[in-house]
């Protein structure tokens, strides 16, 4: 098996090994692949090793590194936290986005590919996760207004699966990457008022198939990747826009993926009665 280590800030991931093909996924900086296959010397079928997506990727947009880095890099690490911040290097500086891995961080540099990068911006190492509610909504909030883009996973462009999928990586609990997978996750709440702030909501389209989601905020809204990364109310029925005044998407299922942790004061959340229970999911 030979693995590799994405560059570079932000890198599609393709359906087929074309540029005009649709990009099914992103790789963000410090990201590791499986090398699953290549054709000739400019595209690489790649495996994400945290989450298993399948793609192609420019082959000169990864670097290759051995089994010895890939094993060390995968023990050792931190994840960005802000929105954007420079990685500097001695011959030049990239930004990195929230999200972003920082291979065998120490605090304040790494070397990589016999270079060695600074970076002073805010990062957490997996054994500080907290996977827990209120962590899950503040990096949600983060995303706000980033616009969408199908098979995104940065501030720059993501979908409605990618911001799930990040939110929940940067608390250290790994999402499948697309909507229908990740409906399979978690623990099933069959009533409404039984669902909790930091809770994934599944939406279906006119066909029944689950097509959206997002994360369950208090007071009935909920925040997801649709035109931009927005903030809206949520009811039995789905998910009402308030600038339309009409409903979007239909919900289909509720889904807890952590335990409810106590919120402060100001985002708890008080559920009203309703008159009849409503099933999310038949």
């Amino acid at each position: 098996m030979s693995y590799a280590l994405c560059h570079l800030s932000v890198v599609p991931l393709r359906n087929s090994p074309s540029d005009k093909s649709e990009q099914i996924s992103q790789l963000l900086f410090g990201e590791i692949v499986e090398i699953l296959e290549t054709k000739g010397r400019s595209w690489s079928k790649v495996r994400c090793t945290w989450d298993n997506n399948i793609g192609w990727v420019k082959s000169r947009q990864i670097k290759p590194i051995t089994q010895p880095e890939k094993e060390l890099f995968e023990e050792r690490y931190a994840y960005c936290l802000d929105l954007f911040h420079p990685l500097l290097s001695n011959d030049h500086s990239m930004p990195i986005t929230l999200g972003a891995r920082l291979p065998d961080f120490d605090g304040m540099k790494f070397v990589f590919d016999r270079k060695s990068y600074f970076y002073s911006g805010q990062a957490v190492f997996p054994e500080n996760l907290l996977p827990t509610t209120e962590r899950v909504l503040k990096i949600a909030r983060r995303y706000l207004l980033a616009p969408y883009q199908w098979g995104g996973r940065s501030p720059l462009g993501i979908d409605a699966a990618g911001f799930t999928q990040m939110v929940f990586k940067i608390v250290g609990y790994n999402l499948h990457r697309s909507t229908e997978q990740q409906v399979h996750q978690g623990q099933l709440i069959d009533f409404i008022e039984q669902a909790a702030p930091g809770d994934l909501a599944f939406f279906e389209n006119n066909h029944g198939n689950v097509s959206h989601t997002g994360i369950l905020l208090p007071d009935f809204r909920i925040i997801h990747a649709f035109e931009q990364v927005r903030i809206d109310k949520i009811d039995h029925y789905g998910i009402f826009n308030e600038d339309d005044q009409r409903y979007t998407h239909r919900l289909r299922v509720i889904k807890r993926i952590l335990k409810p942790t106590e919120l402060p004061k100001a985002q708890q959340q008080e559920i009203p009665s309703i008159n009849k229970q409503v099933a999310l999911f038949d």
